[in-house]
């Protein structure tokens, strides 16, 4: 990297003996704020008639618009724009947001056809003075909050302060080639993400696979199986009225949802959210050591709950039976219920709202092993699950590794020497 910063160091020098100048944003480039989006343009999809995308800060978070804006959740049609009295922003404006809590995501993309934006997001376009993919960069390491106004709980952005903000403009062979350069690091950072993804889905796809093959390795007469209703008591969850605020204030009780699993894997000990213990219906919370199974909506997900709980009505809660406690691992049901899982999905009802057939759903079997072996199954996988976890967790440390190490070069890269300062 020291070759390269040091070529364009002499490009510099070369070109710029006196410095490079900076300039208002307002005199290199065109600022201008979207439009307000009334709701019955929105929802279409791309057509031949709706080919114009409005873009809304959410369409940032979109897969594959991670720098340059290629889809979007809302299309209208030229009709529809003149209608709206909205100016179409022009392929390669760089888009932010304006407005909200958004702004401090630091979020800069590229749009790459004419398109319009919502009223909390602005664009700015590079007139011919500068490259717009080297505005792009030098945006990049811009912090959107330092142009925020005001200090109360909705921070926002002024054109007003925008249009102000100086910015490097060497000659064009000098943007150009850092261009190039950082389009390389760009480049390479996408594919190391996606090798090091790669290697993360193979190894789970290899530790499900074990898993399953271990877990499909019971017969009868040697392990006895018994049925959801002859193992487990079983209750639904459910969800304390929203109208009463009290159920949701000094909250104590953990009460799980999706949401939960999702961030938080399958094992779980806390919850993201808890509610008061007036909001326990007579049957008390569940108690720890249960499974709960998504067997409505969401369905094909469970996890092991280690602390007295609720959760809400998307679960079925399968709480051991007394007589069956000292003969099962909870852990062991734990990784049972990935084939039960299956089977729910397998095995919904037909109809608007998707839910797993509970008749059915009773007569479902799990194994019996001695717990010797239901030990021996839980250290294997819990070894398996270890070395999954340990890539996951790896992985975005070492991207953010190389996103820190990208931005570092890139900040040098785009560091001059101001014309008319002592060199």
């Amino acid at each position: 990297m020291a070759e390269v910063t040091n070529y364009i160091d002499r490009l510099v020098a070369e070109l710029c003996p006196d410095g490079v100048e900076y300039r208002p944003l307002g005199e290199i480039a065109d600022v201008t704020s979207g439009y307000v989006f009334p709701v019955k343009y929105q929802g279409n999809e791309k057509s031949a008639e709706d080919n114009i995308p409005f873009y809304k800060v959410s369409d940032m978070n979109l897969p594959g618009n991670e720098m340059f804006m290629t889809s979007s959740n809302n299309y209208v049609s030229a009709e529809s724009a003149e209608e709206m009295r909205a100016s179409l922003a022009q392929p390669e404006s760089i888009i932010f947001p304006k407005i909200g809590a958004a702004i401090a995501t630091n979020k800069k993309r590229i749009l790459t056809e004419k398109s319009i934006v919502d009223n909390n997001v602005m664009a700015v376009t590079a007139r011919s003075v500068i490259n717009s993919k080297f505005l792009y960069y030098v945006l990049s390491g811009f912090d959107l909050m330092s142009w925020s106004m005001g200090a109360g709980a909705v921070p926002s952005i002024k054109k007003s302060v925008v249009v102000k903000h100086e910015v490097p403009v060497p000659p064009m062979e000098v943007q150009e080639a850092i261009v190039e350069i950082l389009d390389k690091f760009t480049n390479l950072e996408a594919e190391l993400e996606a090798e090091l993804e790669a290697e993360l889905e193979a190894r789970t796809l290899q530790y499900e696979y074990y898993r399953d093959l271990l877990l499909a390795s019971f017969s009868e007469p040697a392990v006895k199986f018994y049925s959801i209703e002859e193992l487990f008591t079983t209750r639904n969850g459910y969800t304390p009225s929203k109208s009463n605020s009290s159920y949701w204030e000094n909250g104590t009780v953990p009460w799980f949802r999706m949401e939960d699993i999702r961030e938080n894997g399958g094992v779980l000990s806390e919850a993201l959210q808890s509610v008061h213990e007036s909001a326990l219906k007579k049957g008390g919370m569940f108690p720890a050591g249960s499974i709960i199974v998504a067997t409505s909506a969401t369905i094909g997900e469970h996890a092991l709950i280690n602390v007295d709980f609720l959760c809400n009505q998307r679960f079925t809660v399968l709480t051991p039976k007394e007589e069956f406690k000292s003969l099962l691992l909870p852990k062991f049901l734990y990784y049972y219920s990935f084939v039960l899982d299956r089977w729910c999905l397998a095995n919904t009802t037909q109809s608007s709202f998707a839910s797993v057939d509970m008749k059915r759903f009773k007569k479902f079997e799990f194994p019996l092993p001695s717990l010797e072996e239901q030990q021996r199954i839980v250290d294997i996988l819990d070894r398996f699950d270890a070395l999954t976890s340990s890539l996951s967790e790896g992985l975005p440390a070492e991207l953010a590794a190389r996103r820190s190490q990208y931005e570092y070069y890139r900040d040098q890269l785009l560091s001059f020497p101001r014309k008319g300062e002592n060199q």
